[in-house]
């Protein structure tokens, strides 16, 4: 294994950072760092809420990077943009595919131009904007439109609810999105390579896939088989890749979609940097195809080759 990971040269491993989304990320990395010194591979964990990361990524005599960071500074076009002008190859998405992927608006918007289904959605600048939320009908989905793992989103019956969820969603982001709820499952379609990984369904009793039902309820039931029939299914993985390469993401990736009664399949948005603890929803879907923890691990570090 250790000459395997030798062709990796010295990696650094970016984890943490300072978005809402640290803890999940902190788990995420330390899963990725175990696996990556069970394979061999020179790795040193480095944490850009410290200061100075820059200046040892620069001078630390590093290869390339894998890039652990979820939310904002590190899912947004941020990192990756550092270290294209420090010259290190990382994992993953671009700068434009990053940043658009982490942009629910313009991710959105960028869908809606290439005739990619979406559901009707509004932006929320001020309370100025409430009206033209209200006016796509209720019930309606508020979120923050730069963060992840359900962070301030909120399911708005009314235009009281709807103006209480938007100031919450505010304290997180100055742009809010209002979207039409969406009736029907959820499915996420994990992408390694160009490849789209086996569906997973998703199932909660909560009133929607939120943050306690990600990350800490027993009741939520991911279902991989997802049930679809083989060409639904491949249907949907179409779908998923082709918004994936609209937004110029690349490497990896996640893309969550729902599928409503009336209106068929709407997409929802595009994770870069997926969560990867051994429960996550991209080594679930990797496990259904063969490719075990330290394996997957190993791919996405294989992205930041060339």
């Amino acid at each position: 294994m250790a000459t395997e990971g030798a062709t990796f040269g010295r990696v650094a491993l970016l984890l943490g950072g300072r978005s809402a989304e640290r803890p999940v990320s902190l788990k995420s990395g330390t899963a990725v760092l175990a696996a990556l010194r069970r394979q061999g591979v020179d790795v040193t964990a480095l944490d850009p809420a410290d200061e100075g990361v820059l200046e040892r990524l620069r001078t630390g005599g590093f290869d390339r990077v894998f890039i652990m960071l979820h939310g904002r500074g590190g899912e947004d076009g941020e990192i990756q943009g550092a270290l294209q002008t420090l010259g290190l190859p990382y994992t993953g998405s671009g700068v434009l595919g990053s940043a658009l992927g982490m942009d629910k608006y313009r991710c959105k918007l960028t869908w809606r131009g290439c005739a990619l289904p979406t559901a009707e959605f509004a932006l929320l600048r001020g309370e100025d904007d409430l009206p033209a939320a209200a006016a796509i009908g209720f019930p309606l989905m508020v979120k923050p439109a730069h963060e992840g793992s359900s962070i301030g989103m909120g399911r708005a019956d009314d235009a009281a609810g709807l103006a209480a969820l938007w100031r919450a969603a505010a304290e997180y982001d100055s742009l809010v999105i209002a979207e039409r709820w969406i009736t029907g499952p959820e499915y996420t379609c994990a992408i390694l390579g160009g490849e789209a990984l086996p569906m997973i369904r998703l199932e909660t009793p909560r009133v929607f896939y939120d943050y306690e039902a990600k990350y800490s309820a027993d009741t939520t039931r991911y279902l991989c088989p997802c049930g679809l029939a083989a060409d639904e299914e491949a249907r949907l993985q179409a779908l998923a890749l082709a918004a994936f390469d609209a937004v110029g993401a690349s490497g990896w990736g996640r893309v969550d979609l729902m599928v409503d009664a009336e209106r068929g399949p709407q997409l929802l948005e595009v994770n870069t940097v997926p969560g990867m603890t051994d429960h996550s929803l991209v080594p679930m879907a990797a496990r259904a195809r063969g490719i075990d923890f330290d394996a997957l691990v190993r791919r996405i570090l294989e992205t930041s080759l060339g």
